[in-house]
């Protein structure tokens, strides 16, 4: 029987990170309300040189080889931190990665739930066309502005996955239960750069999501808690997961509950240090499980639970493969992680304040000559320049 799935996964994040902790002792609040009330620890700061087209590319770039590069046909960007009303930031990540031009270069929004509606989409398409590739780019800035309550869960990056034929990592199980719902929860107006947000709304909303698709999941499939070695949630905060899954804990015996406990603290590591990626934030929790947990096999069972405020959600699960251990970037994930260059609040508030979203006039950006890495170089006639 033929199996679709993520064959290869990446993560990208900015070379810029901020303490937490001396955010909270700058805004006059207690540490542990942002170390443990919502369990973040930094978040990524993201310079005038970087957007969710350069951070979709550098991810995307680790898993697009010469071997597989020409079996990629359509390239899916998800993303609520779009460049443009119009073009696609996927036309963007064609030409960068010099890709065919025979290739279909899509862009999506459904708040933080728009990457996995791309993989589920890529999953029909390859189930019906197994020699062929689809690129999926979750890539996004989450932005609230300088001393704002979501200040503390800010953060950005991209996730790449290469969904295939015969993965290597794990295998999409057809599962999937969904639903939507029309909720001011979250929203940001085109006229906008920072988000409108009621964050208790979104919290109360999440876990009435989850539980009643948790119970529609359930019936469709006759699966219980016991079935699954873990779960990766959608994490604008880490503290979310936990609340989520603390709902329907007690139907885990005493053994598992342990399991699922500790496999959702794996979970959560890369997001602790990195903060909220919207589109990504789900898949970082993936990747984190992977690279983290300790007592993970081939065959296993992980469920994953997104959400998307405003709101929109969906319940599926997956299967381990034989060989998923070889195909997580782990050390990779971790080495970029710890590379970062710390900076102190006043200088992640002049770079915070440093973006350059206005395409009226020329400017360039703080890009460097030198770098390896895709970057924004600035406006040139109203056109947004790559390098």
């Amino acid at each position: 029987m033929m199996t679709v799935g993520i064959d290869k996964i990446a993560f990208y994040t900015p070379n810029y990170v901020l303490d937490l902790v001396e955010l909270a002792k700058d805004r006059n609040d207690e540490p542990d309300k942002y170390t443990i009330g919502i369990g973040q620890d930094k978040q990524t700061v993201v310079p005038n040189f970087e957007d969710v087209v350069t951070m979709g590319a550098n991810a995307a770039s680790q898993i697009v080889t010469h071997e597989n590069r020409d079996t990629i046909d359509t390239i899916i960007f998800a993303t609520e931190s779009g460049i443009d009303n119009s073009k696609s930031g996927a036309i963007y990540i064609q030409k960068l990665l010099n890709l065919s031009e025979f290739v279909r270069t899509i862009e999506i929004k459904q708040a933080c739930y728009a990457g996995t509606f791309g993989l589920m989409q890529a999953r029909d398409y390859v189930t019906l066309h197994p020699d062929r590739s689809v690129l999926v780019i979750a890539s996004d800035i989450a932005r609230y502005g300088l001393s704002t309550p979501g200040e503390v869960t800010q953060g950005a990056g991209a996730v790449a996955m290469l969904v295939s034929s015969s993965p290597k990592i794990l295998a999409f199980n057809n599962d999937s239960v969904y639903m939507s719902r029309d909720v001011a929860d979250f929203w940001r107006p085109i006229d906008r750069e920072e988000a409108i947000v009621d964050g208790h709304l979104s919290t109360t909303i999440y876990k009435e999501m989850f539980l009643s698709l948790w119970h529609r999941y359930k019936e469709q499939t006759n699966n219980e808690l016991n079935s699954f070695a873990g779960f990766a949630f959608h994490l604008p905060y880490t503290k979310m997961g936990k609340k989520a899954l603390d709902q329907i804990m007690d139907e885990a015996n005493p053994k598992q509950q342990i399991k699922l406990a500790d496999n959702l603290r794996a979970s959560q590591i890369f997001s602790r240090d990195v903060g909220n990626l919207y589109t990504g934030s789900v898949y970082l929790s993936l990747l984190s499980l992977l690279s983290h947990a300790k007592n993970l096999k081939s065959g296993d069972k992980i469920a994953i639970f997104s959400y998307g405020s405003g709101a929109e959600a969906e319940l599926y699960s997956v299967t381990l493969q034989d060989e998923f251990l070889t195909g997580i970037p782990a050390e990779k994930t971790r080495q970029l992680l710890s590379k970062r260059k710390k900076v102190s609040v006043s200088e992640y508030e002049h770079i915070f304040s440093s973006q350059r979203f206005n395409s009226h006039e020329d400017k360039k950006t703080d890009a460097s000559e030198n770098a390896t890495t895709v970057q924004f170089l600035g406006w040139q006639n109203g056109e947004r320049i790559y390098q």
